[in-house]
């Protein structure tokens, strides 16, 4: 009786171990998905603030958008704008390896505009 119980038995565990397994392959398969989107999400902040701090030393708009792009996600898209007194650079990108999904990673950085010495505001020298 004991051997009829242990080959029941193994038909269990064979069947928990199709069940549990495609459980644990979707579970590890969600949290290199979510890695990644948390990596690219980390590469976007690190681009904004350096395209912030580059407008805000009034880098030209081209330069400050090189500074952002060497920072991002391959693909992503930088804007530049200036305000009264303040820059916003905005970066979105889609995450790697995962295009197909339906949201972006869009970040942004404020910063003042800094006074340089030897020049107003408006480029005119100071005097």
């Amino acid at each position: 009786m004991a051997a009829c119980e242990r080959r029941r038995d193994q038909g269990f565990v064979t069947a928990e171990a199709a069940v549990v397994l495609p459980v644990l392959v979707l579970f590890v398969t969600a949290l290199v998905w979510a890695l990644l989107v948390v990596a690219a999400q980390i590469q976007c902040v690190d681009a904004a603030r350096m395209g912030a701090r580059a407008a805000a030393r009034e880098d030209p708009p081209g330069r400050v958008v090189e500074v952002a792009r060497a920072a991002v996600p391959s693909g992503a898209k930088v804007a530049v704008s200036r305000e009264s007194g303040h820059v916003r650079v905005v970066v979105v990108a889609r995450p790697p390896l995962l295009h197909g999904l339906p949201f972006d990673i869009r970040e942004e950085a404020v910063a003042a505009v800094e006074e340089t010495v030897g020049r107003s505001r408006a480029g005119a020298p100071a005097g």
